[in-house]
């Protein structure tokens, strides 16, 4: 019975059938995906507030962002190969219960940037997985449509996320959670950042719950390989392959700087917001979750407008969002500074949608869905880790706020520069390459 419900959930329909919108167990994928990006984005508020309260300096409390980041980068050659080689719901399982582990290590005395390393690993097994099964599960006239609703649900759970984060470590929830006492148990929760760690164990439980009823596909599994020298070759063969194909090239520079950018710009805001406004974390989250909203208005409207073959058509909003975040020096008013960030959320969202599905059409041609994903996030993650590096040690050498995020747009406005003239000269110097891939994409996305 369950192998015939499970060949329901991926056949096509029938000739003359009503087409439906999504394949059953979508639902179930964004449901887990919120509620996991929902506790990871308000852990990075507690954890933000545990350095914080601790007198922590302002480069560790940076320094989170790279740290999450780091394991995506090290386990890249591993995890593709892992989300390939057993089925995705039972990956992505395991992977939050390696985020649970992070949070209890957080919550019971671990150093916040160890521990929200290993909040990262649990992560970087996920995500292959996430984005993978849609390939499985989805046609590829489908992806760009699947990208938005998991991006703009991904985004809505960073707002939500952020908010949650700041509220739990606010003095009004937190006086609540402190004030709950389990008769004869002393688990030694006794600041407001703790309290919120010890909420979001639960939300982290509630994702792997859904987990288990994500459906299996019937995409075959490949076997993994435990010989690790082989598995280097063999990523480094993928992210090569990815890297000289023309549009997946492209792609996947843009999405890899949008990601730099958008993984760190969540502290660059804190930072921004306590300079500029003197806001404390609680207040400062709010403006985190404004430039979310942005991202998922601008998703949204992608989403409708764009198509697979006109991807390539959104990468000056590149440029313009590092330009914008220059901009943020400029303003001390949160009037002005509401709509400015919301305006550079959008951007960013009609941005990654597009590109975000082009890479995949490409990684999922090239290589399987896991190892395409799996190169994927090692770019983007190298990126937000160096980002992140270069922001945390301009504040550790001294440099304000303000020069720090100025030099940052800098950085992102002329390496988009860049991009956008790379491919400018595919197109002049590979114009039948390109041209055939996009017919590829065009007929696939139809």
């Amino acid at each position: 019975m369950l192998q015939h419900r499970r060949r329901l959930d991926i056949e096509a329909p029938a000739k003359g059938a009503p087409r439906r919108t999504m394949k059953k167990g979508f639902s179930t994928i964004m449901s887990a995906q919120f509620f996991s990006s929902l506790a990871d984005n308000a852990l990075f508020v507690a954890a933000v507030e545990l350095l914080r309260s601790g007198g922590a300096a302002e480069w560790q409390r940076a320094a989170l962002v790279p740290m999450f980041a780091l394991f995506y980068v090290v386990l890249a050659p591993f995890v593709g190969a892992f989300a390939d080689s057993i089925p995705k719901g039972r990956v992505m399982f395991v992977s939050n219960t390696i985020k649970i582990v992070g949070c209890l290590l957080m919550l019971f005395g671990t150093h916040p940037l160890a521990a929200y390393a290993v909040v990262g690993l649990g992560a970087a097994a996920y995500s292959p997985a996430k984005y993978g099964i849609l390939t499985e599960l989805l046609p590829a006239s489908q992806l760009v449509k699947a990208n938005g609703w998991i991006e703009g649900l991904t985004i809505g759970s960073i707002i939500l996320g952020v908010l949650l984060g700041g509220q739990l470590v606010g003095a009004r929830v937190a006086a609540m959670l402190l004030g709950i006492d389990v008769p004869m148990i002393d688990l030694g929760i006794d600041n407001a950042p703790e309290a919120a760690i010890s909420v979001l164990v639960f939300v982290y439980v509630l994702a792997a719950i859904f987990n288990l009823y994500i459906p299996r596909t019937e995409a075959p599994l490949i076997p993994f390989n435990g010989n690790l020298p082989e598995l280097v070759r063999d990523f480094a063969d993928c992210n090569s392959r990815l890297w000289h194909d023309k549009l997946g090239q492209i792609s996947l520079a843009t999405t890899t700087l949008f990601w730099g950018v958008a993984g760190n710009l969540r502290y660059i805001v804190l930072a921004w917001a306590a300079a500029a406004l003197a806001y404390d974390t609680t207040q400062a989250s709010r403006l985190v979750g404004v430039v979310a909203i942005g991202t998922a208005l601008g998703a949204v409207v992608a989403t409708v407008l764009m198509k697979l073959d006109r991807a390539t058509s959104v990468i000056p909003l590149g440029t313009a969002m590092g330009l914008l975040v220059i901009g943020m020096v400029a303003i001390d008013n949160v009037w002005v500074a509401a709509p400015f960030l919301t305006m550079l959320g959008a951007l960013g969202g009609f941005l990654v949608v597009p590109m975000n599905a082009l890479l995949q059409h490409r990684g999922h041609n090239l290589m399987g869905a896991g190892r395409s994903i799996a190169v994927q996030n090692f770019n983007e993650q190298a990126c937000i880790l160096g980002l992140g590096a270069f922001y945390a040690g301009m504040t550790r050498f001294g440099l304000s706020a303000f020069g720090a995020i100025a030099l940052f747009g800098i950085a992102v406005a002329g390496t988009m520069e860049l991009i956008r003239r790379w491919h400018a000269r595919n197109v002049v110097r590979h114009r039948a390459e390109v041209e055939h891939l996009l017919a590829i994409a065009r007929t696939d996305g139809h």
